[in-house]
């Protein structure tokens, strides 16, 4: 089974969680075990698990990102984002979660975030679900 999630960014930078679209996808399918794989087309954005507990954890992710790749820099790339593509390969473009019990398998303060490096843009998140 195959998805598309869309997601309009606000910001140039910024982590959104999408684990109840995510769990909204899966649900429909009906699948109770198997593995859910999440890919972001793009070459300025990624995908993370990370906790949701605490909105200062982003905080400090983005924080702590940016301040290893600053968006300012002597950067050959002259298009202005190659901080963006930098932060995208550290990131990474795929995930894939465990499903259970026809949900993503996650910790119990655990989300599926998008990560957003280069907006505020429409973006992309494929989903393909195997299972049974």
């Amino acid at each position: 089974m195959f998805e598309t999630i869309e997601i309009r960014s606000t910001k140039r930078i910024e982590l959104i969680d999408i684990t109840d679209k995510v769990n909204s996808i899966i649900v429909r399918t009906n699948i109770k075990e198997g593995v859910c794989f999440l890919n972001v087309p793009h070459t300025t954005a990624g995908i993370t698990i990370n906790e949701n507990a605490d909105s200062d954890v982003v905080y400090d992710i983005l924080a702590k990102t940016n301040k290893l790749v600053p968006v300012n820099y002597n950067y050959a790339h002259t298009e202005g984002n190659s901080d963006s593509h930098i932060k995208s390969s550290l990131f990474g473009q795929t995930l894939s979660v465990i499903i259970e019990n026809n949900r993503a398998l996650l910790g119990r303060w655990q989300s599926v975030y998008f990560c957003e490096f280069d907006g505020p843009r429409n973006r992309k998140v494929y989903i393909k679900i195997f299972g049974g």
